[in-house]
């Protein structure tokens, strides 16, 4: 379920310090409803997700032809990320957060971790048409449990940043993110009826 921008601007998140020039896009609640101590499979399962396997239909078919393009236009090559383009973010983060846990490598994912609290997470991916954070937080639900929630901030890259971005928000909102979170929901309970994934 999609939230208002004040779900995430209103925590005091650490990556509010950290990307006061990035724009907030969108913010989620996961369906990953959980105790305090659960947000570290939440992690995992994002770490080790792969979208291009595990996302059905038009959704998968968007995800292979956003790859494509990067590919032949070349969005996506090497001078075009973290430490060419644009330097990590890491170099912006306080002190007590750059000796804080990274977080765990992707298997699959564009993104490279930036930081990892007990309740919140940020990761980072940069290519021509932008540089993006996304963040994982681990909230209190309302009803004496937890649950995930999602945000995106961007910093396009010029007119070509901008442009893509307006061009692909209502294919993410349509197409990409309403099975992305039934995807994230079947993982999370297969996870939880799994005592060896429980605390993976």
């Amino acid at each position: 379920m999609i939230l208002p921008n004040t779900a995430h601007t209103a925590r005091p998140w650490r990556i509010h310090e950290t990307t006061p020039d990035f724009r907030l896009e969108d913010v989620w609640a996961l369906p990953t409803p959980g105790g305090p101590d659960d947000f570290p499979r939440l992690v995992q399962q994002f770490a080790s997700a792969d979208p291009s396997q595990s996302l059905p239909g038009a959704a998968r078919t968007l995800w292979a032809l956003r790859s494509k393009l990067g590919e032949l236009l070349g969005w996506d090559s090497p001078d075009a990320g973290l430490g060419s383009r644009v330097p990590t973010l890491r170099d912006r983060l306080a002190a007590d957060l750059r000796d804080a846990p990274p977080g765990p490598e992707f298997d699959s994912l564009p993104f490279t971790s930036l930081y990892l609290l007990e309740d919140e997470w940020a990761a980072e991916a940069a290519n021509r048409t932008m540089h993006g954070v996304m963040h994982i937080g681990w909230v209190p639900d309302g009803n004496g449990g937890y649950r995930g929630q999602m945000a995106v901030l961007v910093k396009p890259n010029g007119l070509l940043g901008t442009a893509y971005m307006a061009a692909i928000r209502p294919f993410r909102h349509l197409i990409v993110y309403p099975p992305l979170m039934r995807l994230i929901e079947r993982e999370w309970r297969g996870r939880a009826g799994d005592p060896t994934q429980a605390h993976a």
